[in-house]
């Protein structure tokens, strides 16, 4: 097959699936997680039934899916918000701010009974290792240079910080987005040995 014909199969392919999972998206929004149906999802991405079918065999594979993209941009965005020549320090720094704004952003858009959906699976448990030891590393690079503590594993600092701005899902203003960040940055340079 001519690479040009492959090309826009795989073109055409990821247009279906990613029309597919942002009609999913904007569904949920709009009728909650339980009124969606394949037909719907269709209708809204402007496909056939038989063609939403050759992709997902049901609506929780396109949401499964619509989650995975998520995951993927955000830690995408994590990677992102580090200047790779800045010290580790201030890359963790930038890391924890988004991570955090990221954390806030999203609760408002899908909490509940959504959340609860979504965040099981294998897909989720790999992208919280792939994080975890993101920070890790760079927690273990600020500490090499001094710039943190040492008297504490890297790995433990790196699941109090993804667990202390989790809470940035339950706070109500940017500013305590803020306050949160700062607050688990002074937790990872008290004691410094």
């Amino acid at each position: 097959m001519p690479k040009l014909w492959t090309e826009t199969i795989d073109a055409h392919r990821a247009a279906v699936r990613d029309a597919a999972m942002d009609a999913m998206a904007a569904l949920v929004a709009e009728h909650g997680l339980i009124a969606v149906t394949m037909s719907q999802i269709a209708e809204q991405a402007g496909i056939g039934r038989a063609t939403l079918y050759k992709y997902f065999p049901d609506a929780q594979a396109v949401l499964t899916a619509w989650h995975e993209r998520q995951i993927t941009t955000h830690l995408d965005q994590l990677t992102a918000a580090v200047d790779p020549a800045a010290p580790a320090i201030v890359r963790l720094e930038a890391v924890l701010h988004s991570y955090a704004h990221i954390q806030h952003h999203s609760a408002r858009h899908h909490g509940g009974e959504l959340a609860a959906l979504l965040h099981r699976g294998e897909h989720v448990d790999r992208a919280q290792q792939r994080l975890r030891g993101f920070v890790q590393d760079l927690i273990a690079e600020a500490v090499r240079d001094g710039d943190l503590r040492g008297d504490v594993a890297a790995d433990e600092l790196a699941t109090y910080c993804l667990h202390a701005l989790t809470a940035a899902g339950t706070v109500p203003r940017p500013e305590g987005v803020q306050r949160l960040v700062t607050v688990t940055l002074a937790g990872l340079t008290a004691s410094r040995r």
